[in-house]
């Protein structure tokens, strides 16, 4: 797998690097976005938890991949910028368990205490 940067651009605002950028793998399958970001840092000297792949489209019958990467700063530049489900492909968050939020909002609700029948009611 060789990678190659055809095009990079500083942005300070957000304090990165983006770069677009050609993996060419002609004896392999498409690579993993985790093996192009681990190639990716080697390319450009930063560690790998900065270097996001935003995208990567491999074209029909090549064996080219093109995307884009950024490499923020720093790890926290990069955690409050991006979009929590690209940090999630990046293996840079959790992704969120569908069945843990409920339970959270039911356990407040079943402290709750239970008021009891008036007297009247239990009477024939």
């Amino acid at each position: 797998m060789e990678v190659k940067i055809l095009e990079e651009r500083a942005n300070p605002l957000l304090k990165r690097h983006e770069y677009r950028f050609e993996v060419a793998h002609a004896t392999a399958a498409t690579p993993t976005r985790d093996a192009v970001r681990e190639a990716f840092s080697k390319l450009v000297r930063s560690p790998k938890d900065r270097v996001i792949i935003e995208r990567m489209h491999a074209r029909f019958g090549t064996a080219v991949t093109r995307g884009d990467a950024l490499v923020y700063e720093s790890a926290d530049a990069a955690k409050s910028t991006e979009r929590a489900h690209i940090l999630v492909r990046n293996g840079l968050k959790e992704k969120p368990q569908k069945g843990a939020a409920p339970a959270a909002a039911e356990a407040p609700a079943a402290a709750a205490p239970k008021a009891e029948a008036p007297a009247d009611a239990k009477q024939e």
